[in-house]
């Protein structure tokens, strides 16, 4: 777990406006699913291969389409 990508505090501020907003249903952690679908692409995994401190890959491929 210690090679598990995490964006610093400034980062998440800088782009905590373009996430999606809550619509009664409760979200994942949004922090960890970007950082699961950054380290996905840039160690060109598919996404059933990401680690599981990211949560589920459909989670993480959902995301990343939308």
């Amino acid at each position: 777990m210690s090679d598990v990508f995490l964006p610093s505090e400034s980062q998440i501020r800088r782009i905590e406006p373009f996430f999606p907003l809550v619509h009664g249903v409760p979200r994942v952690d949004d922090c960890r699913v970007l950082s699961g679908i950054v380290y996905v692409i840039r160690n060109w995994l598919q996404w059933k291969d990401a680690q599981k401190a990211y949560g589920p890959h459909k989670t993480l491929y959902n995301r990343f389409i939308r």
